[in-house]
């Protein structure tokens, strides 16, 4: 089994994503197009950042009715893995995924930066294996995640916040915060803990040359998603 690696045009960080996954995490993975229609032979799936088409009209509006999104969500509906990084994340959103949006950055600026996530939830496909506080680089004008009150509750309720921003030492504050997302939040589950959106970007994190190696610990899940080491 394979890790799928969706294109979309104009996207940038696919380079990164199929790069971080074969040589780093150690998972075979391929490429597939926007207008594919068939996941057959992949494990999972990876939807990367950077700046899909459309994004003009609003970040993942357009990419998120590619294709290939009918089948991702066919995908996700069975239960298997599925993880967007940042424009990835706006893609779920966009495509009823997962709950809540990506608006602009509090600080109306783009922000490039290494930032700190605290693992909440501990049981889910994504999030069983991590320890500690992870760093990870953030780059993205548009990652301020929002949701309704009553969706904050259930995300809360359901145990579906995957990671929130924290300072090094894994105190929540406003300067620890990139973006003013609600509740800190950077990433988020869908209802059954196999979908994962998160804004910060773990493929940058994968060797000690690219300042940390913590995204392994949210990558490394993969390796028993296409059975690599079972």
């Amino acid at each position: 089994m394979k890790v799928a690696v969706v294109r979309f045009p104009g996207s940038n960080c696919d380079q990164d994503a199929l790069w971080s996954l074969r040589n780093d995490v150690g998972v075979p993975a391929e490429y597939v197009w926007h207008e594919a229609t068939s996941l057959d032979g992949f494990g999972a799936v990876f939807l990367p950042g950077g700046f899909s088409y459309g994004d003009y009209l609003r970040c993942g509006a357009m990419a998120a009715r590619a294709p290939i999104m009918a089948e991702v969500a066919r995908f996700a509906r069975e239960g298997r893995p599925v993880i967007g990084v940042c424009n990835g994340f706006q893609v779920l959103c966009e495509a009823g995924l997962l709950e809540g949006a990506l608006l602009q950055n509090a600080s109306e600026k783009f922000v490039h930066a290494d930032v700190h996530l605290l693992p909440v939830n501990r049981v889910s496909f994504w999030t069983q294996g991590v320890t500690g506080i992870v760093r990870c680089p953030v780059a993205h004008g548009e990652g301020r995640y929002v949701c309704d009150h009553d969706t904050l509750e259930r995300l809360q309720d359901e145990d579906r916040i995957a990671f929130r921003y924290v300072g090094p030492d894994g105190q929540a504050s406003a300067s620890a915060n990139p973006n003013g997302s609600t509740d800190d939040i950077a990433g988020v589950l869908n209802a059954t803990g196999n979908v994962l959106g998160l804004m910060p970007h773990p493929e940058r994190a994968t060797r000690p040359l690219l300042g940390s190696s913590d995204g392994l610990k949210v990558l490394g899940a993969l390796q028993a998603a296409v059975g690599v080491g079972a």
